[in-house]
C-alpha cells in the first residue's frame, strides 16, 4: 500500500474524539491511510474534491500484487467516475427508499438485526479507549466506517499492537470480509465494486500482518 493513502480525507458518519498522530513508519503510515481511505468512502458518497484524491492512487500504486492492483483499479474507477452518479450508487446502496441494498453494520452481519449484542461489545471497548459517541449522529456505532476510523486512530496514534490486534479481531474480521464481498457484487455497485476490491485486499493484508506479529 503507498503512503498516498493516508492524505484521502476521512468522512465516517460518525468520527471518534482522537488525539494527534505521531511520527510512524512508512508501514504503520499506510495502514492508517487504508483505514481512512475506507472509512471516507464507506462514510459519506465522496465529493468531487475525494474522488480526484483518489483517482491519484492509479498513478502511484504498485499494481504487482493483490493490494496494488486493488488501488490502482479504485483510483482509475474514480477518475473515469462522476460525482453525481457515485453519490446517487451511495444512497442505492446504503440509504435506499427505507434501507439500501447492503447494512453495513456488524451486528446485521453477525446476527441478522440491528442493534444487538455486537453493539454492546463494540461500545463497551470504545469507553475504554475514551471514545464517546456524537449525540448528534443517529447511526448505531457498528457502521464500518466507524470502525475503520477507530482502527486508523489506533495506528496512527501509536497505540500498542494488542490493542489494535483484540479491536480488529472482534470487531472487523469476523464480517468485514463478507461485507467486502458483498459490496463487489452489489447490484447497485459500479464505482463502488473497486471499493469493495480494494477493502477485500485491505483486511486480507491486516489479518496476516496481526497474524506474523503474534
Amino acid at each position: 500500500m503507498t503512503a498516498s493513502a493516508q492524505q484521502i480525507p476521512a468522512g465516517p458518519q460518525q468520527r471518534p474524539q482522537a488525539g494527534g498522530t505521531i511520527s510512524l513508519p512508512e508501514e504503520q503510515q499506510s495502514r492508517g491511510g487504508g483505514y481512512r481511505l475506507l472509512a471516507a468512502m464507506l462514510g459519506r458518497a465522496p465529493d468531487r474534491t475525494t474522488l480526484q484524491q483518489v483517482a491519484e492512487l492509479a498513478a502511484s500504486a504498485d499494481a504487482r500484487d493483490e493490494i496494488g492492483l486493488a488501488m490502482s483499479m479504485l483510483g482509475l474507477a474514480a477518475r473515469d467516475s462522476l460525482v453525481e452518479r457515485v453519490d446517487d450508487e451511495f444512497h442505492d446502496l446504503f440509504i435506499g427508499l427505507g434501507r439500501g441494498e447492503l447494512m453495513p453494520y456488524a451486528s446485521w452481519y453477525l446476527t441478522g438485526y440491528l442493534m444487538e449484542a455486537p453493539l454492546g461489545v463494540l461500545r463497551r471497548d470504545l469507553a475504554a479507549l475514551g471514545i464517546e459517541r456524537d449525540p448528534d449522529v443517529s447511526e448505531p456505532e457498528d457502521h464500518i466506517a466507524m470502525l475503520c476510523e477507530v482502527m486508523a486512530m489506533l495506528v496512527l496514534e501509536g497505540h500498542p499492537f494488542e490493542r489494535q490486534r483484540q479491536f480488529f479481531q472482534t470487531h472487523l474480521a469476523p464480517w468485514c470480509g463478507s461485507f467486502c464481498a458483498d459490496l463487489s457484487g452489489a447490484n447497485a455497485a459500479v464505482f463502488y465494486r473497486n471499493l469493495g476490491r480494494f477493502g477485500s485486499a485491505f483486511f486480507e493484508l491486516e489479518q496476516r500482518y496481526f497474524s506474523m506479529q503474534v
